[in-house]
């Protein structure tokens, strides 16, 4: 692991506030998710106990193909997200202009998660020191360690 900044320390003390990483949760729901591009997108997930709907806006680590967007669980195997998929894997995602497309969670092995990981470095290299280094502070885990989940879109509409 790295050794934290004082950016990353406060990076990682924004993403264990609540309240702030639940913030665009609000504008994606309202219908303004556009304004986050499509490096970020929302995930509507059903809660394992409740049954109810949840909500959690994560980065896209990669977008292989028009129909399969990649994420890693920050928080690990233990997120409350990443285990609600792993009961629900039926899924709507919000990303860009669009709004609850139906999509299939799938967590990646070890050896498709390195490779998706190594995809990211190369392409965003400036985002990967600042992001590696904030979430390493948050989590206090190395990022290569860190589980990462295929949504694909279960219907060939993506315009």
């Amino acid at each position: 692991m790295t050794a934290p900044t004082l950016t990353s320390r406060i990076g990682a003390r924004a993403l264990r506030t609540r309240w702030v990483v639940r913030a665009p949760i609000t504008l994606y729901r309202i219908g303004l998710g556009f304004l986050f591009g499509t490096r970020l997108l929302m995930l509507e997930h059903t809660g394992r106990h409740t049954g109810q709907p949840r909500y959690v806006v994560l980065e896209v680590v990669d977008h292989p193909t028009p129909d399969h967007y990649i994420v890693v669980s920050g928080f690990g195997p233990t997120a409350q997200w990443y285990r609600n998929i792993t009961t629900h894997p039926t899924v709507h995602l919000s990303i860009g202009l669009h709004r609850r497309l139906p999509a299939l969670a799938t967590p990646m092995t070890d050896n498709e998660s390195a490779q998706a990981l190594a995809h990211y470095i190369n392409h965003h290299p400036k985002a990967w020191t600042k992001l590696r280094t904030t979430i390493e502070a948050a989590t206090n885990t190395p990022v290569n360690l860190l589980p990462m989940v295929r949504l694909s879109l279960t219907r060939s509409n993506t315009d």
